[in-house]
């Protein structure tokens, strides 16, 4: 599962085979929880709040990287780290 970012301690994930819609995982001790890319919507679990919050603020900064992150894992290939 590659890693694109670090949020403030989370880790910010795609798994290869991944299902639409586009969407990725962030990471945070035992906490996951998997966002849509383009609605910045938690589909499934959860992170503690004041991780989420800022989570999202980025994914919301970010989201033209994290689609092309999407599309990389996709075809199948590594997708590119993103830098603030």
């Amino acid at each position: 599962m590659p890693v694109v970012a670090m949020v403030d301690g989370v880790k910010i994930e795609f798994y290869p085979d991944e299902h639409p819609p586009p969407h990725f995982h962030a990471r945070f001790a035992e906490f996951v929880a998997q966002i849509d890319i383009r609605t910045s919507k938690v589909l499934r679990g959860s992170l503690p709040p004041a991780k989420l919050g800022r989570v999202l603020s980025w994914a919301a900064a970010h989201q033209a990287g994290l689609m092309n992150a999407w599309t990389a894992v996709e075809e199948f290939r590594k997708p590119e780290k993103i830098n603030d």
